[in-house]
């Protein structure tokens, strides 16, 4: 069980005060990271200011105590936002709740199977077109609060949102114009002056003492939500039939993105301290975290890469520093949440600008465009339009098809059939032309054999003065039942023909096929010779056994 231990337990062994002031001064430094962050991305999903802080405290704090990574950071993220806003608008806040402990339950499953590797098996142009789409579609669903504008309906889906703003950019607000900008500005040229003290922290206190002290007309938090600083009570969900039937897509949903986006955050926290995580307690912490965030009135979690970034940056050496940062939002939901009531809607939208620009990857973007096949870019590109279009679930469905399909063209474009080339292939021998009897045929296959490429399997249906037919396979790695029943017909032709067909040099894969389908036995142990020196031997034999 040494595989599902926490990451905190390896990193107590050898902890020290040293090691704890560095996570104390990273968890407070990344606690103000997430404050407005957290705030920020549970109005942009729908929900109320403090459900961002809950899903920060409580599955913050679980995902530290229990993942494995030594510095992730968990909270709410950009990536759900649309999707949690989605749920919450058909189903209720009790059919997020109810998904999203599914989800959480979903996450513990793959964990405990071991399913953390198969993060790899998402290509890379899909993860970069949804997540460039999903920034898109939180950059449309802030222009209404950055520009003040008077929605005629409340819409959900990002187009419908687009083609609002568009009908209603004439009741444009200039003066939440002025501190959209206002905090944008601060945002982008803050940084330059100390970046001890968060960009994000400094816009919040200069728009809402701005929005205060000169009596803007701009909606702040507290005029369209209720602000609460009590601390979270226990909620069950509804776990009942319809309920579960209605949300069992969207805790799909939740679950894979939870564990795509948490492991390519690990993944990037790696890369950056060069250490190791431990992928399948991650999607077991995470599942934790999650079901646990529900239960206390928050939102799905998931690894954040930027705060988990800062983590890093800021000395943060074990888990220990993700607790300290959720115990401090806690102190700060407690103490402090009142105030979040003064924050303008506009600078929540500004904060939200910057999430989706660093969230874009719209270098990386530009680079796969330039850089990869037609093929790849074509995925990134669907996958990018489904999910500003429509949502991540059909284009992440749609994208994995169409990047499997392109996959297995390539794979049938390099499997190839062809007449053999008389190259030698025994050790000792490299590059001798070897002399075929006119009575041998060789075909030399390379590639996998799969059904995309079993139609390139020769064929006896014409009249032939060849016996013997060599089949040369040293390049097939691989061969699934398509292709054996390929072989079967290509064998059975031969025996209708007279001809005897020899197998030279099958890789251990292609063999256990051949043997478990009973082909082996019928074509016989001798017809099957490790090399075509030996392949070319049993063709003679057999031709004087005939004579």
């Amino acid at each position: 069980m040494g595989e599902f231990t926490p990451q905190l337990i390896h990193s107590l062994r050898n902890y020290s005060r040293e090691k704890f002031v560095k996570d104390l001064i990273s968890g407070v430094i990344v606690a103000i990271i997430a404050l407005p962050l957290s705030i920020a991305l549970a109005l942009a999903s729908g929900v109320s200011p403090e459900q961002g802080l809950y899903t920060a405290i409580v599955a913050g704090f679980l995902i530290s105590a229990l993942g494995g990574s030594t510095v992730q950071i968990a909270g709410p993220t950009a990536a759900f936002a649309t999707i949690v806003a989605g749920i919450a608008a058909q189903s209720g806040m009790a059919g997020l709740a109810t998904a999203t402990v599914l989800a959480g339950a979903m996450l513990v499953i793959m964990g405990l199977l071991r399913m953390g590797s198969m993060i790899k098996f998402i290509p890379y142009t899909i993860t970069t077109g949804f997540t460039a789409g999903i920034a898109v579609t939180i950059l449309i669903g802030q222009l209404k609060d950055f520009f003040g504008l008077a929605f005629r309906s409340a819409p959900v889906e990002t187009m419908e949102k687009l083609e609002e703003v568009i009908h209603t950019f004439g009741t444009v607000n200039l003066a939440a114009v002025g501190v959209g900008l206002l905090a944008l500005a601060i945002l982008i040229l803050w940084p330059r002056v100390s970046r001890q003290i968060p960009a994000s922290l400094v816009a919040v206190i200069a728009t809402a003492a701005a929005v205060r002290l000169l009596a803007l007309p701009v909606n702040t938090i507290g005029e369209l939500y209720t602000i609460s600083s009590a601390l979270p009570a226990l909620q069950l969900p509804d776990f009942s039939y319809d309920m579960v039937s209605a949300v069992l897509p969207d805790a799909f949903t939740i679950a894979i993105l939870a564990a795509i986006e948490s492991l390519l955050s690990a993944v990037v926290a790696d890369e950056m301290t060069g250490s190791r995580h431990n992928s399948n307690m991650e999607l077991v912490a995470q599942g934790v975290g999650n079901t646990a965030s529900a239960l206390f009135g928050g939102i799905p979690a998931t690894g954040a890469i930027a705060r988990t970034a800062a983590n890093i940056k800021n000395g943060g050496n074990s888990p220990i520093a993700g607790m300290v940062h959720a115990v401090v939002l806690l102190l700060v939901l407690v103490l402090l949440m009142p105030y979040a009531a003064l924050i303008p809607m506009p600078c929540i939208a500004a904060i939200l600008f910057q999430v989706a620009y660093n969230m874009s990857g719209w270098r990386t973007v530009l680079q796969v465009v330039r850089t990869s096949p037609k093929s790849d870019i074509a995925v990134l590109v669907l996958t990018f339009a489904l999910t500003v279009a429509f949502d991540l679930v059909v284009a992440i469905a749609v994208g994995l098809s169409l990047a499997c399909l392109l996959f297995m063209k390539r794979m049938a474009d390099v499997s190839v059939i062809r007449e053999w080339e008389y190259i030698e292939d025994t050790p000792g021998h490299q590059g001798r032309l070897k002399a075929v009897p006119p009575h041998v045929m060789v075909y030399e296959l390379t590639g996998p054999l799969f059904f995309g490429a079993a139609d390139k399997i020769p064929h006896m249906d014409r009249e032939t003065d060849k016996r013997v037919v060599i089949l040369r396979m040293r390049a097939v790695p691989a061969m699934d039942i398509t292709a054996l029943n390929g072989l079967r017909k290509l064998w059975e032709e031969c025996g209708r023909k007279g001809i005897q067909l020899v197998f030279s040099h099958v890789n251990d894969q292609p063999m256990s096929v051949l043997r478990k389908s009973g082909l082996y036995g019928q074509v016989g142990a001798d017809n099957f010779q490790p090399n075509i020196d030996a392949a070319l031997d049993r063709a003679a034999r057999l031709e004087r056994e005939r004579v």
